[in-house]
């Protein structure tokens, strides 16, 4: 069986693995053709590609599982699912749908404590705590193996001192059953030096989503991070680059743009042509 969660949790064990996120099947293939040994789906990269915004009600949960399983069935690297708040508000039907996500052959998903509802922008802390707790549970119950990670969105949505929030709730997500711990938006490296140390012995996930200065790989290794994930940022370079070439088409008349364009032996080799 591809994906295999034991497969994905050995990975955690020791030192530090870059994990790209796919956003089609035709991402997924080339990533993994670079020796990555894991994936990650991104809900955001997926729903440009579908024309819709980045918004947790922008796919549907169905609509979500269709796209998870496709990215496991096209590549026999392990494939951790961004599930974004789990698809219900309520513990037990979060993990109901946790579980109907491992199903997928996942080698790990993510659930976090956004709310999409700009009035209460996170779950309360109780609740929050209580719904990664539900879907270890679950998971525990469904005997896949699937690592679970727990995302702290506070950076992400705006709330006044996310550090003090994620310091908080990483550990308590942690005592509750999560295998990883993730507060996308950090970029401090004394600050994630605190959620490593917070949250030990347990794995540390930190995006990089965009260029930033001195945080590499081996940084991030150096402060104790033990997965690396770039969230939608490859989809984004990929819009980047058409959305670039279409422009000076409509704004020269000139076709030059394309000139860096993967060829077809390129493209027809790397899916499958022989």
């Amino acid at each position: 069986m591809i994906n295999q969660p034991s497969a994905f949790r050995a990975l955690h064990d020791s030192g530090c693995f870059v994990m790209p996120n796919a956003w089609d099947p035709g991402s997924a293939k080339f990533l993994a053709g670079l020796g990555f040994r894991a994936l990650a789906t991104t809900s955001a990269g997926f729903a440009f590609s579908r024309g819709l915004p980045d918004s947790l009600s922008a796919i549907g949960r169905d609509q979500m599982l269709a796209h998870i399983a496709e990215i496991v069935q096209t590549t026999e690297i392990p494939v951790s699912a961004d599930f974004q708040s789990g698809y219900a508000r309520d513990p037990e039907r979060v993990a109901e749908n946790a579980a109907t996500c491992a199903a997928c052959g996942v080698g790990g998903l993510s659930i976090e404590d956004a709310t999409g509802d700009a009035s209460e922008p996170l779950y309360p802390r109780d609740l929050a705590v209580e719904r990664i707790r539900a879907v270890r549970k679950a998971l525990d119950r469904s005997g896949t193996g699937v690592v679970l990670t727990a995302r702290c969105e506070a950076w992400l949505v705006g709330v006044k001192d996310p550090a003090r929030i994620a310091l908080d709730r990483l550990p308590a997500f942690a005592d509750a059953g999560a295998d990883c711990l993730f507060a996308p938006g950090v970029r401090d490296p004394e600050t994630i030096a605190g959620i490593v140390k917070a949250v030990a012995p347990k794995p540390v996930n930190v995006i990089v989503s965009g260029a930033v200065p001195g945080l590499t790989v081996r940084r991030l290794a150096d402060l104790g991070v033990r997965r690396i994930s770039v969230g939608s940022a490859l989809s984004r370079v990929a819009w980047g680059a058409f959305a670039g070439a279409a422009r000076r088409i409509a704004e020269t008349g000139t076709f030059d743009a394309l000139e860096g364009a993967m060829t077809f032996a390129e493209l027809n080799t790397l899916f499958g042509m022989r």
